[in-house]
């Protein structure tokens, strides 16, 4: 069983995806093995917020040059999570058909995103 600190790696800060939190939706990049089940759960473990997609992109190392010397860099993933901006509490019906309400609290954002370290 792998950590989600093993799975998301690092947020990937552009301009496309700093427009895009405003819309609820945030990119890292993640673990090259990893599934989206397991994306929408480290996030949901890691920032305590409701994940409704999670799309991933798969890309390629590019080959570099320094001097005379030649080599591919690592390949990556990127995963787009969107998340859900208003969280509404749960509600259910029990055995005896009585509605209860059940008050998964939510984040409505991560605030995490994007600081520098």
């Amino acid at each position: 069983m792998r950590l989600p600190q093993d799975i998301i790696l690092k947020p990937h800060i552009t301009e496309k995806s700093n427009m895009e939190i405003a819309a609820g939706k945030y990119t890292f990049v993640v673990d090259i093995n990893s599934t989206k089940t397991e994306i929408k759960k480290a996030v949901e473990a890691l920032f305590s917020v409701k994940v409704l997609q999670v799309n991933t992109m798969k890309y390629e190392g590019k080959v570099k040059r320094n001097g005379v010397h030649e080599g591919p860099r690592a390949d990556w993933k990127k995963a787009v999570v969107k998340i859900d901006t208003d969280p509404k509490p749960e509600s259910y019906l029990t055995k005896g058909g009585k509605a209860v309400s059940n008050n998964k609290k939510y984040k409505s954002s991560i605030e995490e995103f994007g600081v520098a370290q």
